[in-house]
């Protein structure tokens, strides 16, 4: 009798730790848990796997850059650029309003007792069937392209290609690769903006590009 009373009560329990673990069935109308699916960023079907990849190498390459920096006494050289050589720094609303930028860019140098910086010469953003394109007009640097708009607005990402000698406007990206370039555009301040450049190949440094606003006539 005890032994048919034990296994019963061990049925009991059994019983309820089914039920306890069992799934609740829909009612009407209640729909299944819905799995979030992280979508690719639409620039990243455009860019091509090396660009890919240098973009996600920045981070490194920015490490490698001030450490360089640093070591060859360039530290008050750094923080009197402020923001534009601060990589965290990055502010919400990044899409730059059309029109025309003043534009210099800076070079960092593994070794240099200064970094080459640029005279300074203009941006331009411009609107092109809803998206927004950048014409940089600077010398040793020539470069046209569109921006792309990423989760979160914090940044763009511009995917573009080097203007060739003689010619006025860049090919289109992807026309030929050898000029091909990509970059993130960042606000850094009051009508201020930072466009981070991966060095060509076969150079794992950075090209800086400082764009701030131009004053309307």
């Amino acid at each position: 009798m005890k032994r048919l009373r034990l296994v019963c009560f061990l049925a009991v329990l059994t019983a309820a730790a089914a039920a306890c673990q069992s799934v609740p069935k829909r009612g009407p109308g209640r729909s299944a848990p819905a799995v979030a699916v992280e979508e690719a960023e639409a620039w990243r079907s455009v860019a091509s796997p090396r660009d890919s990849a240098a973009l996600d190498s920045l981070p490194a390459r920015w490490d490698r850059a001030l450490a360089a920096g640093r070591a060859a006494n360039l530290s008050r050289y750094i923080a009197g650029e402020g923001a534009l050589l601060a990589p965290d720094t990055r502010l919400a609303r990044a899409a730059p309003a059309p029109g025309s930028y003043r534009c210099r860019h800076i070079r960092p140098r593994a070794g240099a007792r200064k970094w080459a910086s640029s005279a300074e010469g203009f941006c331009y953003v411009g609107v092109e069937s809803g998206q927004l394109s950048l014409a940089t007009e600077i010398r040793g640097l020539r470069l046209g392209g569109y921006l792309w708009e990423l989760k979160g607005g914090d940044r763009l990402v511009f995917l573009g290609a080097a203007v060739a000698a003689g010619a006025k406007t860049a090919a289109a990206y992807g026309d030929d690769p050898s000029r091909d370039t990509a970059g993130y555009l960042e606000r850094i301040g009051e009508f201020r903006y930072r466009l981070t450049l991966p060095e060509p190949p076969p150079g794992a440094g950075l090209i800086l590009v400082e764009l701030v606003a131009a004053p309307r006539a």
